[in-house]
């Protein structure tokens, strides 16, 4: 190839990322509550050669969106150990929180998931922004932002040496003498740091890839650090062109300063797709979502993926001037509190309308060639290494993906025709990290 090598991710949620999805699709709405749809994604996106799905997860819901979404917030691990008995090389990347987990439960989990699938997982670190989750966990309150993310940094420390606990020839099954693994290759994590003590070693040997790949959406400065630092693949960024050739610049400089090359850190940013046969078909499809959107949703939504409990507000009231006062919790609520302060006398559900956070803002609306030229462009630019493509529909703007967009970037010799290898780590090109 001319060009290092495109790689993609796909997102899966019921029925399809755009908020409307639910309501334009045929299937039986009960569908997204069974493995079987889950595995008919996983499967579509192994067809296509696509680097690795991903399962976001919410471990509190506001019950606002029971009215408006299809609730299926399944443990990850679970759905991604199930995918792993019926596909064969697809990486399977679940959402772990820092702040709601302890570093070598869960350390453990996506491990087993890693040894289960040969070596395919991956871990999307996240911090935990809406405050909701505190009281499922028996906390009386929600850490602010910069301990979360204090407290990620030590957690993923832990994580780390909880996984490099077994030298790689630690297992030597050694009949004759009677010994299994050399006690003398284990190495306890012995970790006692401000907010976590682990002492223990992981209670199976080092797996596939040595380390799941980890993956990190954050914007915020400390987010983008903390990717700096750890993550292999990133899929947050900003929607224009120019300012993703900038993001992924500045996560490259940071990752540098941290000893790490630029080449360790895959930007795929976050991309909903909707794909005709002609631009007025994907058009037509678009704007049926849209039309079937919910006013009432988008501005409780607004509020709840800022850190919010949308309960607490009144939507035809300005939101209050001393919520911006304070330190921001989240970059979706700065975005919010940045529409709110430009028309401070506006009603939260007009400002509302104007906040488009996430995939939101980046919806790509066309044929199959123009999204091919679009996914060029961008990587041409610098600003991409790939794209975590979101299907407004699942699983049908996956499928148009797999079974449209791919070959023209293959006959543009822009995408693999045929898998590389067994891990998800040779798939992005990534080495396997040494113990310790």
């Amino acid at each position: 190839m001319s060009q290092r090598p495109l790689h993609f991710n796909a997102f899966i949620w019921p029925n399809g990322y755009h908020e409307s999805a639910w309501r334009v699709v045929d299937d039986p709405v009960e569908n997204v509550l069974g493995l079987p749809y889950y595995a008919d994604i996983a499967r579509t996106a192994e067809r296509g050669l696509l680097d690795s799905i991903f399962l976001a997860d919410n471990i509190a819901i506001a019950e606002y969106r029971a009215t408006h979404l299809p609730q299926t917030q399944f443990d990850p691990i679970s759905v991604l150990s199930a995918l792993a008995a019926v596909t064969d090389h697809i990486g399977l990347i679940g959402t772990g929180s820092t702040t709601y987990n302890q570093p070598w439960e869960l350390a453990r989990r996506f491990a087993t998931l890693d040894h289960l699938s040969g070596g395919r997982a991956g871990w999307n670190i996240v911090t935990t922004v809406t405050p909701l989750a505190a009281a499922n966990f028996g906390e009386t309150s929600h850490p602010d932002h910069a301990d979360r993310y204090a407290r990620a940094q030590e957690f993923v420390d832990v994580a780390t040496r909880v996984w490099d606990s077994w030298a790689d020839d630690a297992v030597v099954g050694d009949r004759a003498r009677g010994v299994w693994a050399e006690r003398s290759r284990l190495r306890a994590p012995r970790f006692h740091g401000e907010f976590y003590d682990v002492d223990g070693v992981q209670p199976f040997p080092r797996s596939p890839q040595g380390r799941p790949v980890l993956v990190l959406a954050g914007q915020s400065s400390a987010g983008i650090r903390l990717a700096a630092r750890y993550a292999e693949m990133a899929f947050s960024g900003p929607p224009s062109l120019e300012a993703a050739v900038a993001f992924r610049t500045d996560l490259h400089a940071q990752a540098a300063a941290f000893g790490r090359h630029p080449d360790e850190v895959l930007v795929l940013p976050a991309l909903m797709v909707t794909l005709g046969g002609t631009e007025a078909e994907a058009t037509a499809k678009a704007r049926r979502l849209e039309d079937l959107a919910s006013a009432e949703f988008r501005w409780q939504n607004a509020l709840y993926t800022a850190g919010l409990d949308p309960d607490g507000f009144d939507p035809d009231a300005p939101l209050p001037a001393r919520l911006w006062a304070e330190p921001s919790p989240s970059t979706r609520a700065d975005q919010l509190y940045a529409a709110a302060r430009a028309r401070p006398e506006a009603s939260l559900r007009d400002v509302a309308r104007h906040v488009m956070g996430g995939a939101g803002q980046t919806h790509f609306v066309g044929t199959p060639e123009q999204l091919a030229d679009h996914v060029i462009a961008w990587q041409d630019a610098g600003a991409v290494d790939g794209f975590t493509i979101m299907g407004s529909t699942l699983p049908y703007e996956l499928t148009a993906f797999v079974d449209h967009v791919v070959p023209i970037l293959q006959r543009r010799n822009r995408f693999r025709t045929e898998y590389v290898g067994s891990t998800l780590r040779d798939e992005l090109g990534l080495s396997r990290p040494a113990a310790g």
